[in-house]
This record gives C-alpha cells, sequence and structure tokens, in this order.
C-alpha cells in the first residue's frame, strides 16, 4: 500500500498539532445512543445470515452514512485530535456526525509522517484508541457501526514493538510456503490484537525490472512462485481455505496491485503498464487470480498504473469483468493511498475529484484511501443525479460486509494486555531467526566458507553495524546488526575489528522525502580507515548494497525511490577495491532491495551473500551461516542482470528473444533458482509416471534428490515445462513446481510433481485458454539452468 501523496488535495484537513507518545481512553459521557428500533434490528442480530443483515443496515441508512462507509481518514485524523495527539471527543463527533467508516493505521502518531519524527503507539496506546473509536462509534452513532481500521504488515507489522521478519523478496528466496505462512500468522495475531481486522498485504505483483524501487516488496519475477508464496501469505493472515469468515486472532489480506505494477514504463514507479491481453494473462495476472480461486481473499487494492491506456482504478474490465466475473472475487475492492485522486493529478482522465470518484466508482472500486478526498463528494453527486444511489449503495454493501465478516458487529474491542503479551513474543523472535536463516542465498563460495571463529576478522561496510529492516518497516523492540551477530557468535575465539569503509546515504529513513548521496570525499577517508582496520586481519566480511533511501517505493515526485543503473551506490565498488588489493580474502554480504549488478565483486569475492533484508535477527541469521551453523539453502527469486543494458532480464523469456550482443554477453550475472550449499547434491533426471496423457489427463515427476556432500542441507527442487510445439509463441521454460528438502549427508529422498492440465495451459490464438496437443518438454533441476529433462507427449 502507497501513500501516492501527490498534489494532494488535503487542504481540507487539519494542520499538525505537537506530537504526543499515548492515547488516554476518554471517558466522556454518551452524548446519544443508538435507537431502540435499531438495537432490535436484523442488522444487529449475530445469528442472522449476513446477506440479510446488510440488507437491513442499509435499509436504515442515509445517505450520508452510506458514504462514511466507503470514505477513510489518515492524515485527517489529527483534525480528531487534541494538542497532544490524543482523541478529542468533541473534534471527533464535529468531524464524522455520520459517523467513520475506515480508519487508517491507528499505530501511527498522524498520519504521514516518519515514526522516527513523530513516534507511534505501542500495543497498549493503539489499543486503547482504537478501543475508544469504536466505542464512540458503537454508542454514539446513529446506528452503531463499528470502524473498519487497517495496517501495514508486508514483512512484520509496521508498528512500535512488533516483529520485524525479512522483506519479501527475501522470504520468497527461503522457497519454503510452509514457513511464509507461519510468518504470516504472527503478523495477523499481532495486527488483530490491537483491534485491527485488516491489512494491506500481501504484494503479488510479479517484478519483472530491477530498476523499480518496489521489487523487495514482491516475491520475485515467476508467476507460479508469486502465485504460490501469494497463496501461503493469505492462507497465514487470515486462515486456510475459502470460509470468508475472519477466525480470532487472524485478519482480511488485500491482494495487492492488480495489475502490470511490476514493469513500469522505464522502471519508475506508477509508469504505465503498456501489455497486451495475452501477456497480462499469462505473466501479471495468475497470481492474482491463484489467491482469489484458492482462499477466501476479501479485499483487492487496484494499481496505480495505466494499462493500455486506462488507470486500473477506471478500469472496470479488470476490476469487474476479470476480477469479479471470471474469477469470481466476492470481496471489496479498495484504493491504492490517493489513486482515485490521481485519475486527475497523473493520469488526467478526470478533469476534477468528482470526476475522479465517478470514474473509480463505475469501474468498481469500492473504498477511496486514505483520506476520502474523492470519495466524499458522491453524495452532492448522487444528489445532483450525476451518479446513481444504486452503485453506492453496492460499494457500501461491499465495505459492510468484511465488518459483518470479521465480527466487527460482535467484537469490536481489542485487550491491550493480550496485545502486548502475545507482540515480539519468544516464538515470534524465534520465528523470525528461522526466517532470516531460510532466506540467505550463498551465491559463490571458493572454500572460503563457512568461516572458522578463529584469528583476527574486519567486519566492515555500511550495513555491517546497523540492522536494515527494509522498507514499511516495524520498530522491533530490538534488532541485531551483522557486527553485534557476528560478535556474539566468535565471544572470546576470535578478535572483531570493525571499520564503516563509506556511507552510502546522508539518511537512511525511508519516509523522509530527499535523498541526498553522501560525499566522496568524506567516503575516501572512511576506506582510508577501513583499509588501516583490515591491513592485519587474516579475514575480511565486507557488507555491501543498499539503504533503505537507495531502494524504495517512489510515491511522489518529491519522494524518489528507483535507479536507472543497478550498480552499486556511491564508492562501494571503490571500497572493495580497496580492501582487495591488501590480499586478503573476502566474504561480501548484499543487504539490499534490488539485484545489483556486481560484475567485478562476483569475480573478485572469495565468497558472496544474497541476504536482501532480512529482519530483526538479521544479524545473528547472517553469523550462523558465516561460521556454518546454518547451511544455506536458498534460491534467488529473480535474475540477476550484469548491466541495466541488458533488461528486461527474466528466466521465462520467448524463443526470439536474447540473440546476442557485440561485445557482451547475454547471459544473467545469476539467473532465476539458483542458490549454493556448504554440501553437494546429485539429482536423477525426471522420470514420468505416464509418458503420454491426454488433454484432460494428469502424470507425476519423481526426481531423486542425494545429499553427496559431508554436511546435513537443504535443495530446493524445480520443476519447468516447455511446450515444444504451439499456435502462439510459448517461453522456453516455466517454473510449475518447487519443494525445499532437508537431507542429511547421504540421505537419499524422492520429490514428486504432479503435473495436471493447468500445468500445461495456455492462451492460443484466439484468446481461448486451453492445452494443446503436441511434445512437451519436462525439466527438473536446482536452478533455472541447471536442468535435466524428459518428454511428455499429450494427445487429442
Amino acid at each position: 500500500m502507497e501513500r501516492g501523496k501527490v498534489v494532494r488535495s488535503c487542504k481540507i484537513l487539519c494542520a499538525a498539532s505537537a506530537i504526543a507518545l499515548s492515547i488516554a481512553l476518554p471517558l466522556a459521557p454518551v452524548q446519544s445512543a443508538p435507537s431502540t428500533a435499531a438495537s432490535k434490528a436484523i442488522y444487529k442480530d449475530a445469528s442472522a445470515p449476513i446477506e440479510a443483515r446488510v440488507d437491513d443496515l442499509l435499509s436504515r441508512m442515509t445517505l450520508d452514512e452510506k458514504i462514511a462507509q466507503i470514505t477513510t481518514v489518515w492524515d485527517g485524523k489529527v483534525a480528531i485530535y487534541d494538542e497532544r495527539l490524543q482523541l478529542d471527543m468533541a473534534k471527533l463527533r464535529g468531524k464524522f456526525p455520520n459517523g467513520l467508516g475506515h480508519f487508517a493505521r491507528p499505530s501511527d502518531a498522524k498520519g504521514a509522517v516518519s515514526p522516527r519524527v513523530a513516534k507511534g503507539r505501542d500495543p497498549r496506546q493503539t489499543v486503547a484508541l482504537v478501543n475508544a473509536l469504536q466505542k464512540w462509534a458503537i454508542t454514539e452513532t446513529r446506528l452503531g457501526i463499528p470502524i473498519l481500521f487497517h495496517e501495514e504488515g508486508l514483512h512484520g507489522y509496521a508498528a512500535i514493538g512488533a516483529t520485524s521478519f525479512p522483506q519479501s523478496i527475501a522470504m520468497a528466496s527461503s522457497f519454503d510456503t510452509d514457513m511464509l505462512r507461519e510468518v504470516n500468522a504472527v503478523i495477523a495475531r499481532e495486527i488483530r490484537s490491537r483491534g485491527v481486522s485488516l491489512v494491506l498485504s500481501p504484494v503479488v505483483d510479479i517484478a519483472r525490472d530491477p530498476r523499480w524501487g518496489r521489487i523487495e516488496e514482491t516475491f520475485g519475477e515467476d508467476p507460479y512462485l508469486v502465485g504460490e508464496m501469494g497463496v501461503a501469505a493469505v492462507e497465514g493472515l487470515q486462515g486456510a481455505g475459502r470460509a470468508r469468515i475472519l477466525p480470532p486472532g487472524k485478519v482480511f489480506a488485500t491482494l495487492k496491485h492488480l495489475t502490470g505494477h511490476g514493469q513500469p514504463e522505464s522502471g519508475t514507479n506508477v509508469g504505465p503498464a503498456p501489455y497486451s491481453e495475452r501477456e497480462l494473462r499469462e505473466n501479471f495476472f495468475p497470481p492474482f487470480e491463484q489467491v482469489v480461486t484458492r482462499t477466501g481473499i476479501e479485499a483487492v487494492m487496484a494499481s496505480y498504473n495505466e494499462i493500455d491506456g486506462v488507470p486500473s482504478h477506471a478500469n472496470r474490465w479488470l476490476l469487474d469483468d476479470v476480477l469479479r466475473r471470471e474469477w469470481g472475487f466476492q470481496g471489496a475492492v479498495v484504493s491504492d493511498y490517493s489513486a482515485v485522486d490521481q485519475l486527475m493529478s497523473i493520469h488526467h482522465i478526470a478533469g476534477s475529484l468528482e470526476e475522479a470518484a465517478i470514474r473509480a466508482l463505475d469501474a468498481g472500486v469500492d473504498a477511496d484511501l486514505p483520506d476520502g478526498i474523492s470519495y466524499v463528494l458522491l453524495g452532492k453527486l448522487v444528489r445532483e443525479g450525476k451518479v446513481s444511489q444504486a452503485k453506492v449503495d453496492l460499494a457500501t454493501r461491499r465495505m459492510l460486509e468484511l465488518k459483518f465478516r470479521a465480527g466487527l458487529f460482535e467484537n469490536p474491542y481489542a485487550d491491550a494486555a493480550a496485545s502486548e503479551k502475545i507482540t515480539n513474543n519468544a516464538q515470534a523472535r524465534a520465528l523470525a531467526l528461522t526466517a532470516a536463516q531460510r532466506s540467505i542465498t550463498l551465491l559463490k563460495n571458493d572454500g572460503m566458507l563457512p568461516l572458522k571463529p578463529e584469528g583476527t576478522i574486519a567486519v566492515i561496510g555500511p550495513s555491517a553495524a546497523v540492522a536494515r529492516l527494509g522498507g514499511y518497516y516495524g520498530q522491533p523492540p530490538h534488532t541485531v546488526s551483522i557486527l553485534d551477530g557476528i560478535k556474539a557468535k566468535v565471544g572470546t575465539r576470535a578478535n572483531i575489528v570493525f571499520a564503516q569503509g563509506v556511507k552510502i546515504t546522508e539518511d537512511d529513513d525511508w519516509w523522509a522525502d530527499s535523498v541526498t548521496k553522501s560525499d566522496p570525499t568524506e567516503n575516501r577517508k572512511l576506506i582510508a580507515q577501513a583499509v588501516e582496520a583490515a591491513r592485519n586481519v587474516d579475514r575480511i566480511v565486507l557488507t555491501l548494497g543498499d539503504t533503505e533511501q537507495s531502494s524504495r517505493e517512489g510515491w511522489a515526485n518529491n519522494h524518489l525511490g528507483d535507479r536507472p543503473s543497478l550498480d552499486l551506490v556511491g564508492e562501494q565498488q571503490e571500497l572493495f577495491d580497496a580492501l582487495k588489493a591488501l590480499g586478503k580474502p573476502i566474504t561480501v554480504v548484499l543487504i539490499n532491495g534490488r539485484p545489483a549488478s556486481t560484475v567485478k565483486v562476483s569475480e573478485q569475492a572469495n565468497a558472496i551473500i544474497e541476504g536482501w533484508y532480512l529482519g530483526e535477527q538479521g544479524g545473528n541469521a547472517v553469523a550462523d551461516v558465516l561460521f556454518g551453523d546454518v547451511n544455506p539453502g536458498g534460491k534467488l527469486p529473480v535474475t540477476v542482470p550484469r548491466s541495466v543494458g541488458q533488461l528486461p532480464m527474466f528466466y521465462n523469456a520467448k524463443p526470439s528473444a536474447r540473440r546476442g550482443y557485440l561485445f557482451d554477453t547475454t547471459d544473467p550475472l545469476y539467473p532465476f533458482g539458483f542458490g549454493l550449499s556448504y554440501t553437494t547434491f546429485a539429482l536423477s533426471p525426471p522420470r514420468l509416471s505416464a509418458a503420454s496423457i491426454g488433454t484432460g489427463g494428469t502424470t507425476t515427476v519423481s526426481v531423486d534428490v542425494r545429499n553427496s556432500g559431508a554436511r546435513a542441507g537443504d535443495e530446493v527442487v524445480q520443476l519447468y515445462i516447455r511446450d515444444k510445439v504451439s499456435s502462439v509463441t510459448r517461453p522456453i521454460k516455466e517454473l510449475k513446481g518447487f519443494e525445499r528438502v532437508t537431507l542429511k549427508p547421504g540421505e537419499v529422498r524422492t520429490v514428486t510433481f504432479t503435473i495436471r492440465p493447468e500445468s500445461l495451459w495456455m492462451w492460443n490464438d484466439k484468446m481461448e485458454r486451453v492445452v494443446e496437443p503436441g511434445d512437451f518438454e519436462v525439466m527438473t533441476g536446482n536452478s533455472s539452468v541447471a536442468l535435466q529433462s524428459a518428454t511428455l507427449t499429450v494427445t487429442p
């Protein structure tokens, strides 16, 4: 979920007040209670069917009360706070006489402000605010409709005290859906414990341009991998199965961003997605379709970008024909932050906020986030006959259904003590460590790793002494840097020296608008200091990569996050070169939000670990891997290009792509699905249970995996399929299955996959989804390039 703070028409909102850190539960007297008739209404009857309850409630609501349910407050929350940022009941009553439908991020201080500038609310303070607002909504508004609260939870609840897990692209590197499901279950319980029922996660955009700063928020480039990870994330957040009732300790997920967002023109956020319907259906749609058809997902967020000239928030074909009619989605579509307004301010398909509201509502957007400044005008438009009451009723119905399905009419309040007890508890911290360990990918090792805890080790680099959490971060109680993790690991057995080496950016606050690269002159002084610190050491551990500012969501013209280069920012390459000149063995640990084209580093480093952003326990996890207590088993969820000139680069290219370049190669620096281990594995060729099937048939693929090394370790067996001859061009390979297995030395295990009709689906020259008869190459291996194959024949 983005802020999209582009020339926001938010002058209607109050000016910021002085900052305070706590919210006291107001004890103001009840001003007006719901009517006796309402208290006996069907919508108050928990035993009545939800559809009947919504029908009854809608029949009682005024137009203005309906508009209140499809708008939101975020920046505008300062208008209902006092000077200490405590809830002011008089201001609340005056500001929202028709109730308040949706409240964004109750854990933050006052809206779009960095938590480093205005510290947010801890569990007890958040619960106090939520309960106070719910008490007012239920006991004082005319119909007693509770408020829907939402929060961010991409890789942990983005709030004070919550557990911070590895960033999404890191967890995708685990190729472990069970782990991701567990992580999201913890995220759900920490958010729900504060009285919040909706989270704006997960992101299931495929990411096919690493210039795009939001790539870190995704599960990578492959539709199948992203779809499987997306399903696991949603099941963790709101429970398995397709039941649409929210269980205790769960939150409704929001599937985002539909669609085309992950390969914007020029790699810049919100850029056009100039893709054909075939491209959308083959690559961008599948992850969304998988989640919609396999889970009980109740909320979908439209994307900022345009597709073929039509912005997603005004695209009825996308939001109604495809999402609802083809895939059967029954929940609510919510806007991305300010995206309805941007139909006017960026896309210029509306001449006013009124026109923007009309276009979005007609397309099927049910709620205007974050402050409803377009949809608040819908009441006036209905009265003028420019918008039908039925369209407002439909959007209101969908938002009310979320509240009924979340149980808010029966259980609107949270328990502060319970929230404090489960937030960042021992089990959550242990899972954060496991997730970080399983997300680490070994890219190179000439035998330097694992390290021995002896001698003198230099720990150097801009991310050595700080735990980088990535975008949409929370504020966990304790974080572990790589330096701290190494020191704790080796104790007195080795001498550890530290030098920063360089700074990447002057600040690393993800929220700050301005980004300034660090001064080269000062960095060269730091490089000289690092060289001196490392001159007499035995080995060097060097961190390189990004800060939360050098790769991030570019949500406005004055808040950029995309880059035209994939090279290391600033003087990081100079730092590596200077340390390499010492002749010491160097292990590079990449801590980054996007793939880096580290060609020279890859050639000259002795070992390379890709960590991405590893969460609060990242330092301990890196130390565990460096010293061999954990054998790395991650795989790359994206292709790493050698240079930006190779873009777009993804493994599932078409046969005519990448003929070759003069003076360079079309090969990537590292391929999709690649990752090494401290042990070795031997994989058998694939065996088919049936080498010939009909178009509606199935067959199983079996692969024997043997740990042929001396250490226990993990391998990810991957299944790819290629249609050898087809009516339209098809990719050279497509991932259709994966399984991560743990094997002891000498242990053998057989991994099986089932090829079903959907594994072979394609969109033919008539744009029909079919299985075409013919021969298919079935490939298995431990990366997208190390494969063995068998032939499957599909008969008519």
